[in-house]
This record gives C-alpha cells, sequence and structure tokens, in this order.
C-alpha cells in the first residue's frame, strides 16, 4: 500500500475525530460513510467475506455500482472500517477483580464479537488498520494487565496470546455451528446414524483409550466437542502459566 492509499485510509478510520467533509465534491451523496460501513456490515453478517463484494454493498443500499466508490474507494478499504466499526459495538466495561478476572472479561469480549459477526475469523489482517475503536480497545485490553507484574513487551505478547488463542477457539465454534446448521442435524443425531457402523470398523478393544475417553466425552457434551468449555479451559491454562511466569520473580520488572 502507497503512502497515499495509508493517508486515505487513516482519513477514513479516523473520520469522525478528523470532521472530513461528507460530499462536498461533486452532487450530493445519498449516503455517510457510516451508512455504508453498516450495510457492508449487515452484508457481511448474511454471507461471509468470501462471497462480499462491493456490488452487493452497493445493492443493499439502491446505488449504481460506481457510486459506492466514492464513498469508500476500495472493497479492502471498506472491510478496514467494518472491522473497526464492530470493535466499537459492545463498549469497554470498568475492569474489576484481580488481572485473571480482567482478561476473562477481554478474552470473552472477542469471543462474543466473533460470534455476532464470523466473518472477521475471514479477514487476512498481516497489517491491522489503525482505527479509533481499535486503538480504543488495545489501551483498555493492556489496562487490564497494567500493574500486574508483566514488562511492557510482555503486555503486549500476554494479549497477542489470548486474541490468537480466542480466535482460534471461536472459529471451531463457527465451524461447528456451521455444519451443524447446513447438515441439519445436531451431533448427537449425527453420531446416532454413524455409531452402529463405527462401533464395528473400530472395535473398543482395539482403540482401549480413545474409547474410554471418547465414551465419557460424549456422555458429558452430547456432542462431537464442547467448543465452549474447551476455550475456558484453555483460558484457565494460559492464566495459570502466566501466574508462575510472575510467581518466578523474586523482583518486579522494570517494563523495559
Amino acid at each position: 500500500m502507497e503512502n497515499g492509499d495509508v493517508d486515505r485510509t487513516l482519513s477514513l478510520l479516523w473520520r469522525r475525530t478528523l470532521g472530513v467533509p461528507q460530499g462536498s465534491r461533486g452532487p450530493k451523496q445519498r449516503f455517510s460513510v457510516d451508512e455504508v460501513i453498516r450495510a457492508g456490515i449487515a452484508v457481511a453478517d448474511e454471507e461471509g467475506l468470501p462471497a462480499f463484494s462491493m456490488r452487493k454493498v452497493a445493492d443493499r443500499l439502491g446505488l449504481k455500482l460506481m457510486s459506492i466508490y466514492t464513498y469508500v474507494p476500495s472493497r479492502d478499504e471498506l472491510i478496514g472500517l467494518m472491522v473497526d466499526e464492530v470493535m466499537g459495538e459492545p463498549g469497554l466495561p470498568p475492569h474489576e477483580g484481580g488481572w485473571r478476572e480482567r482478561l476473562t472479561v477481554v478474552a470473552r469480549q472477542m469471543w462474543d464479537e466473533f460470534h455476532r459477526h464470523p466473518w472477521l475469523l475471514q479477514v487476512e489482517q498481516a497489517r491491522p488498520w489503525i482505527g479509533p475503536n481499535g486503538s480504543d480497545r488495545y489501551e483498555w485490553q493492556l489496562a487490564a494487565i497494567d500493574g500486574a507484574g508483566f514488562t511492557d513487551l510482555e503486555m503486549d505478547q500476554v494479549i497477542t496470546l489470548i486474541s490468537d488463542f480466542t480466535a482460534a477457539s471461536a472459529r471451531a465454534d463457527v465451524a461447528a455451528r456451521r455444519t451443524a446448521e447446513q447438515s441439519g442435524i445436531s451431533d448427537a443425531e449425527w453420531w446416532a446414524v454413524n455409531a452402529p457402523v463405527l462401533e464395528r470398523l473400530m472395535p473398543l478393544d482395539a482403540y482401549p483409550i480413545s474409547g474410554r475417553v471418547g465414551t465419557a466425552a460424549g456422555e458429558e457434551y452430547n456432542a462431537v466437542r464442547d467448543s465452549e468449555r474447551s476455550f475456558r479451559f484453555g483460558l484457565d491454562r494460559i492464566f495459570d502459566g502466566l501466574d508462575q511466569l510472575l510467581g518466578s520473580r523474586s523482583q518486579p520488572p522494570s517494563h523495559a
């Protein structure tokens, strides 16, 4: 991306701060950039990013395809604006409790967001769009662990770790829900159909450990997996590791 493209993207992301005039050139525009972004989010929510296009956003607003480019110059830019917009939806509650409780809220907020907008899991974002909502969220996330005993670099790594783990867990859960929706049957119904065949192909004496564990998990979950339970379990184990890191130090870090 060239410097001009970067400047243009940042101007759109920070449009409410900069007060970028709308429709100052040419005919008066029928919609605001905010309305175009909301239309884009609605299309992505309904169809996902692989099927997302500027034409579909234009059609939703009743605009001609080329008109949509007077608001947002490209598909990638619009997606970046959409990502930052949804980051501002839930608000940022005051932090309470210890750092484990605070990080749980941080992770849960992202988990819920991925389920409201599953297309976020399809965004290719090697370099993040630095918008106001994303910046506010990062500050809030860091505040959750500020003073807990991590160095500044570790604080960034902790937030990255929690973010990546939450995204991976949400991706698995969203995929499982999509499979159930598309197939029209639940995990329990799927197992009822396939279990008799699998029992003949995979006798318990051939797979004693996986048979025992799989039976216990199936009876507990009544499904192939319990993604949210795995998410909570994984968070707790990450927190245990961070607890050990903090406990291994005899003196507070220098924040270097």
